[in-house]
């Protein structure tokens, strides 16, 4: 290891975890492929893609498989909140054949009710629809629960409402026609993501991790960071950002990498959701702390 890499080093601190390894019981379901999975042979607002069906080649994993995610109280829940009847029977069957629970909801309105009421570990929301727009029911939503994680899925693809939900809180953004592969590896990426940050230990990982590179220390227990000015409160895409910086330290991290691990898939090149999130976190914790590298993208300060 040259001396360079060796100053990149990240370290991690946690709690030592023993004892048994403790599962719960193997759920498993009928086994689905992709000719059996079918879904709306249609397109235009609102609607799936005709390709979707052949694409689809889904396996039963149950709860504590790959794609259903496990909580403390089971499989993860999802709430759709579509108008079309057939996006939501689509995707639902999809979700359950991953292990994951559903619930279903096919207004604005009924989605904020079913969200607020019921606890829900994601939210796919879509923007268009008849009663209450998407946004709306983003900004109520996260205004009563900030920690809601939500996920858009909509027909509507222009850069300027994407980033527009992305500001607004939004986790990440899918645009009709999609890859159901796509759409259920975004839904393991958020749903592992909030686990960790959670401090719910991942398999390999302790709960409680501590994060440190150089003076910087990320608590992701607690979701504060620390350059020895005493802990600072950050939003989860803050957190996000800065661990990846960390994770890199000693080395610049292009914007579209940032922009692929923080909000889950490659943005718009000219987007500056990453500037935006870059200037908050210089104006908690100092404007030294990360550097811009012209031309190549963000570094964690060294000192």
């Amino acid at each position: 290891m040259t001396s360079h890499q060796q100053a990149a080093q990240v370290t991690r601190t946690g709690p030592q975890v023993t004892g048994p390894q403790v599962t719960g019981p193997q759920v498993t379901g009928p086994q689905v492929t992709g000719p059996q999975v079918t879904g709306p042979q249609v397109t235009g607002p609102g609607t799936a893609h005709p390709t979707l069906a052949g694409s689809a080649q889904l396996a039963t994993r149950g709860v504590h498989g790959a794609d259903g995610v496990p909580g403390a109280d089971g499989p993860r829940r999802i709430l759709i909140v579509d108008d079309e009847p057939n996006i939501r029977s689509f995707i639902g069957r999809a979700l359950s054949a991953a292990g994951y629970q559903t619930g279903f909801a096919g207004s604005g309105a009924d989605g904020l009710r079913h969200a607020l009421d019921e606890h829900y570990d994601l939210v796919i929301l879509d923007l268009v629809m008849p009663d209450i727009d998407g946004c709306s029911v983003l900004d109520q939503l996260l205004r009563a629960r900030p920690d809601q994680t939500v996920m858009v899925l909509s027909c509507v693809a222009d850069v300027a409402t994407k980033v527009d939900c992305l500001e607004r809180g939004a986790r990440d953004y899918l645009t009709k026609p999609f890859s159901l592969a796509e759409l259920l590896a975004r839904i393991r990426v958020r749903l592992r993501e909030d686990a960790h940050l959670r401090g719910e230990a991942r398999p390999g990982e302790a709960a409680g991790e501590i994060v440190r590179a150089g003076n910087l220390t990320l608590d992701v227990a607690r979701l504060v960071a620390d350059i020895g000015h005493g802990p600072v409160p950050l939003t989860r895409l803050e957190f996000l950002l800065l661990r990846e910086l960390a994770e890199h330290y000693g080395q610049s991290v292009p914007k579209g990498r940032l922009l692929a691990s923080v909000w889950g898939y490659h943005f718009d090149p000219g987007s500056n959701v990453v500037d935006v999130c870059v200037r908050r976190l210089r104006s908690k914790l100092g404007f030294g702390l990360i550097k811009t590298v012209r031309g190549e993208g963000y570094q964690l300060a060294d000192g």
